[in-house]
This record gives structure tokens, C-alpha cells and sequence, in this order.
């Protein structure tokens, strides 16, 4: 009998453990969906997209027990829920600084998202010289018999900010969290020189967009090409006008 009790309760917590992990993964998956729209609808408008790369990740159930055993929460779904806030993981890769605050205001600007917290590691970068935009966002995700509105951490940041923080964990994970204070120092001083690099293709981007603005002949021309290479749309006669003949 007492055996009998033990499966059913071993049964129960496999089904609860499966059902808390496909809510994150849900929730990872419409933040993916949201995201990647937004990429296609930028660069099918603008011939180009402020996001590069998109990374996801959920947390494994073991790793989850075991940043709740050293922050010695309590075992359970519900403090999950109310003390881990990176169960469910997103990474967004922009090209340039302004792009990551475009992005985020994107996301922030949907309907059915609700923002819990905002870090930024940009304006303010952690002691050790990490940057990024970090969001907490509240994402619903409908099951068949209930909406659970989950977490979802979102971290937005430039390729620089991006290959510092991977190498800055591969080093800390190599000498298990304790860095000898000089590799420390080195690290730091990457950092500033990844600031320094995107600052300055910041202002190239600028730059280039400014010359651009300047010769609005040039997208009138590619506008003519587009319109050439796809029959179905029908130049209105003003417009052809203004493609042939200019302003």
C-alpha cells in the first residue's frame, strides 16, 4: 500500500514538473513568434532589421533546484514562480546601441505584454564591465483550461556586449568563479574597448544614415528597380513622373 502511495505521488510530481516546464517553453515560443515578426516587418519596410540574432533557452529543472537550494528558497512551484524570474530566457543580438532601445520599445508597445521590470546594464554597467538591456516581461500564455501569465527575461545587447559576455563566462566557468584579480583587470579593460567599438560604428551608422538622407534620389532609384522586377503593382502616372524625371 505504502508502495502504491509512492508511485502515485512519483506519477503526480512527473506531471507537475512536465506541466510548469511547457508553460516557460510556451512562453519562450510566443515571445519568438513576436520577436520574429517584428524582424520581418522591419526589414520588409525599412530594407533592414535593428535585430541580428535571436538566442532562447529554458532552464533545465536541475538547474532550477539548484539556484533555489543556494538562494535557500522553498521547494515549490509557487516560489518558483515568485523568486526565479530566468526560467524562461530570451537574447536578442542588435548591430547598434539605438537599437537596442528601439527594440525594446517595440516589445514594450505590445498590447498583450505586460513589462515587470527594466535593468539597464547600458547606462549603468555592473563593476565588472557587463552591458545589456535586461527585461522582465510578463508573457500570457493560454492553456486549454486557463491563461498563466509567465516570465520571461529578455536581455537585449550588441554583438561587442554579446562576445564580451560569452567569453567572460567561459572564463569564469574555466576557473570556477574564481578569476585570478589580474584576468579580472584584462576583462574590465575589454569591456571598455567593446563600449569604445560599438560608440564608434554607432557614429558610422549615423553617419552613413545622414548621407543617405541626403541623396533621396538613390532610394527613388531603387524604388523603380522594385517596382520593375514585380508586375503586379501599377505605378501610378504621378509616380512615374517623379522616377524618371526626379524632383
Amino acid at each position: 500500500m505504502e508502495q502504491h502511495f509512492q508511485i502515485e505521488q512519483i506519477k503526480k510530481f512527473k506531471h507537475d514538473i512536465t506541466l510548469f516546464m511547457l508553460v516557460y517553453k510556451f512562453a519562450l515560443e510566443e515571445m519568438e513568434t513576436k520577436i520574429n515578426i517584428l524582424k520581418e516587418e522591419f526589414q520588409s519596410l525599412h530594407d533592414y532589421s535593428p535585430i541580428e540574432h535571436i538566442n532562447s533557452r529554458l532552464k533545465s529543472p536541475e538547474s532550477i533546484m539548484n539556484k533555489m537550494f543556494r538562494k535557500k528558497y522553498d521547494m515549490s512551484f509557487t516560489s518558483i514562480r515568485d523568486n526565479i524570474n530566468d526560467v524562461a530566457g530570451i537574447r536578442i543580438t542588435c548591430a547598434f546601441m539605438s537599437d537596442i532601445y528601439r527594440v525594446s520599445e517595440m516589445l514594450q508597445k505590445q498590447s498583450d505584454l505586460v513589462t515587470i521590470a527594466v535593468k539597464d546594464y547600458i547606462k549603468n554597467p555592473k563593476p565588472n564591465g557587463y552591458r545589456s538591456l535586461h527585461l522582465l516581461i510578463e508573457v500570457p500564455v493560454f492553456m486549454s483550461d486557463r491563461v498563466e501569465k509567465v516570465c520571461v527575461e529578455v536581455q537585449i545587447r550588441t554583438i561587442a556586449m554579446d562576445f564580451w559576455a560569452s567569453l567572460e563566462h567561459k572564463i569564469f566557468y574555466k576557473y570556477n568563479q574564481s578569476v585570478p584579480a589580474s584576468l579580472l583587470l584584462e576583462l574590465k579593460s575589454a569591456a571598455e574597448s567593446a563600449n569604445a567599438l560599438d560608440l564608434q560604428m554607432e557614429r558610422l551608422h549615423h553617419e552613413i544614415k545622414e548621407i543617405k538622407d541626403a541623396h533621396p534620389e538613390d532610394s527613388l532609384a531603387e524604388l523603380s528597380q522594385f517596382m520593375s522586377n514585380n508586375n503586379q503593382f501599377v505605378i501610378p502616372l504621378n509616380l512615374q513622373r517623379l522616377l524618371t524625371e526626379g524632383y
